[in-house]
């Protein structure tokens, strides 16, 4: 590393504000709602279009859609990243509002950017301690941030599993190769129902019931 590289912490796409240069790409994303136009940035997740994970979470929600939510429910994409989740769970269910999380600033900006440009009103995007602790998600997908660490991913899914209503759903995108089916394992001695929904390219795609 050079003494002008910026240090692992500050380009983390997980860092609160990534110090590495704006670079974009576009890609676009078909929706319940026809296709959505969105922008990729350095310093956020999947910078140059969409990731392999995410894709096979999108795909498989398509094949094995869950009940449709009822209107003003909330719903979550914990890690929005630039907003693929985000803006299609909006785009699927447009009488709820859906919080996109992030710890990253950047991404925060993108991802409302990316609601913005494609005329999505129902996306609220937020810093982690902007959501009311009494909040309760009817649905929350998402490809969790793996490499944060297993100590601070468990705590990540503790907090955001704790959220769900009675009955909820969040689905989870994992990779077999980083720990997908000991994950679900942990899930499970937590008290919830895991469902393994599709094996595909290397993820596993976890369907996580609360019972409380």
């Amino acid at each position: 590393m050079t003494q002008d590289s910026p240090t692992p912490k500050q380009s983390h796409y997980f860092s609160a504000s990534p110090d590495v240069d704006s670079r974009r790409h576009q890609f676009t994303l078909p929706s319940a709602r026809g296709d959505l136009q969105i922008m990729t940035e350095s310093g956020v997740f999947s910078q140059r279009g969409l990731d392999k994970g995410t894709a096979v979470l999108l795909e498989t929600m398509r094949r094995y859609p869950l009940a449709t939510p009822p209107a003003g429910s909330s719903l979550c994409d914990v890690g929005c990243g630039s907003g693929a989740i985000a803006l299609t769970l909006a785009a699927l269910h447009p009488n709820c509002t859906v919080y996109a999380v992030d710890v990253n600033e950047r991404a925060r900006q993108l991802c409302a950017e990316n609601a913005r440009n494609n005329k999505l009103s129902n996306v609220a995007v937020v810093a982690p301690e902007e959501i009311d602790s009494s909040l309760r998600f009817a649905m929350l997908w998402s490809n969790p941030p793996i490499r944060i660490g297993k100590t601070e991913l468990h705590n990540l899914l503790t907090l955001w599993l704790s959220r769900l209503e009675a009955n909820g759903h969040a689905d989870l995108v994992v990779s077999k190769n980083l720990g997908a089916d000991s994950l679900a394992q942990w899930i499970e001695n937590l008290g919830y129902t895991v469902t393994r929904l599709a094996s595909s390219k290397g993820f596993r795609v976890l369907d996580i019931v609360a019972q409380h």
